[in-house]
């Protein structure tokens, strides 16, 4: 040291300006570290006359709105990235329609698309987002998107934005409860092998009746977890809740209605269990798909039960939304964690008729219509066969999206999945806590496992299940590599 120039000025001024440096260095660390929070929820209910896709046969024209859809939509903000959850009620939505509103959204809010989970519901008591008529089958990806399809695109870009206005400082948890009572495994193993539509057997029959006398055992398992996570401004208001149940839709609902399901009853119950009524900004609340391609709401084992129109699902979603509100009160909530996101696109093999199912097909096109038929649904799935040969590519490329938000990971794959697949995925996960919303960022059909393919049913029938018999492995295990890239 030179004391020639050293003076206690000199020593005070450099402590002072040091601490000075790292306070603001502190504060500066700090604000990035602030956690916020936004929600919305935009109406996308299409208007009556449209035809209401979800079941076999000519779609009805709608004629009465019992109550109105939505997209719903969740931002969280660490500081540093941001994350969105776009929940629509729709059967399912075509990743064209997914990827011009995410595209709007890039454009107009600089949220990477990457970052931007978007996902049905699968409501069947709704209008197509997924194309009108043949469209809805076909892999014509250059067709311009229909009316109700830009409509909706557009209001998911809008969801984002509106969420993205009423961000605030938040804090979030998560949980789980269990809800048993209303998962049943709707594919059953059979005595006798039962006819398919290509004149084949199969071994398990979907929906096989209360009194059918034939059944044996549920062919897989069910998942009773109802997994959510929850945002409270830092003074406790309820901001969002989003949930996770591996339950298809409940239906009970008239062929020409409208209605969002038991999804959109849970979003109204648990604002009201909650007091989150009558806000400003306004509270959201969401349920989101788990996997459950083979799962719905009718217990075989018996007796046969009957409801009134809306019954049921008020009782599958006050059910949820009481069970959600039990854990609720007790999950700890943090100021701030750290989020993170990854994707991959998957190349999978597009399943193509065999030459004897191409003849079968032709005969049955050709038979006269006098003829009795030996399954219902044969002629349907005739047309399939040919509109697969002459339409369908040999591959298709999907979306698999992974998010974390702390120790909590959430997958998300563009198929109607079969709940073992989730399972498997929550038992493999590196998270603490883990869920999948299934029919995200696309709609590709029914995504059995292996097993599940080889026991038969209309969930692994070709025009029903559209991709390789092995795309279930495929997809757990890019899955577990993409949460091993974002594992903090």
């Amino acid at each position: 040291m030179n004391h020639a120039n050293y003076s206690p000025f000199s020593f005070v001024y450099s402590v002072f300006f040091t601490l000075w440096m790292l306070a603001f260095s502190l504060g500066g660390y700090s604000q990035t570290r602030q956690f916020t929070a936004g929600a919305s929820a935009t109406n996308i209910t299409p208007p009556l006359g449209e035809g209401i896709v979800g079941n076999f046969g000519i779609p009805p024209p709608a004629a009465h709105v019992h109550d109105e859809l939505h997209v719903r939509t969740l931002v969280l903000s660490d500081g540093g990235k941001t994350l969105a959850f776009v929940i629509s009620d729709n059967v399912g939505i075509k990743r064209e329609v997914f990827d011009e509103a995410k595209r709007l959204i890039q454009e107009e809010t600089k949220i990477p698309k990457e970052h931007v989970l978007m996902a049905a519901t699968h409501t069947h008591s709704s209008v197509s987002a997924g194309g009108v008529g043949d469209r809805r089958r076909g892999w014509n990806v250059d067709q311009p998107l229909d009316e109700y399809q830009t409509f909706i695109a557009r209001r998911m870009a809008d969801g984002v934005r509106i969420a993205l206005n009423n961000m605030e400082p938040a804090q979030i948890g998560w949980g789980s409860g269990n809800l048993p009572q209303h998962v049943f495994n709707r594919r059953w193993m059979m005595k006798e092998k039962v006819l398919n539509p290509f004149g084949q057997y199969d071994q398990v029959q979907f929906n096989p009746g209360v009194n059918n006398s034939n059944k044996v055992k549920p062919a897989g398992p069910t998942d009773p977890e109802i997994a959510f996570l929850s945002v409270q401004s830092l003074e406790g208001r309820p901001i969002a809740l989003l949930a996770n149940y591996s339950l298809h839709y409940v239906g009970g609902v008239p062929k020409d209605h409208l209605s969002a399901d038991y999804f959109g009853i849970f979003a109204d119950r648990i604002q009201e269990l909650l007091q989150a009524d009558r806000q400003d900004p306004p509270f959201v609340g969401i349920m989101t798909n788990g996997t459950s391609g083979d799962v719905n709401n009718i217990n075989f084992h018996g007796p046969a039960e009957s409801h009134p129109p809306y019954a049921k699902m008020k009782i599958v979603a006050n059910d949820a939304a009481e069970e959600v509100f039990k854990v609720y009160r007790e999950i700890k909530y943090q100021k701030w964690v750290p989020l993170q996101a990854a994707q991959s696109e998957l190349h999978l093999t597009v399943r193509q008729p065999s030459q004897e199912m191409l003849e079968w097909a032709r005969a049955k096109k050709d038979q006269p219509e006098d003829v009795k038929s030996e399954h219902p649904l044969e002629k349907t799935y005739a047309n399939r066969v040919f509109q697969i040969s002459e339409e369908w590519p040999d591959e298709v490329p999907v979306i698999l999206q992974v998010f974390s938000i702390g120790e909590l990971g959430i997958a998300a794959i563009p198929f109607e999945v079969f709940t073992q697949i989730g399972l498997d995925i929550k038992s493999k996960s590196p998270f603490d806590s883990t869920f999948a919303i299934e029919l995200a960022n696309g709609s590709y059909g029914y995504l059995p496992t292996p097993e599940q393919h080889l026991l038969g049913g209309y969930e692994t029938w070709l025009g029903t299940n559209m991709v390789e018999t092995g795309a279930s492995s495929k997809i757990t295990d890019r899955i577990m590599t993409l949460f091993r890239q974002i594992k903090q």
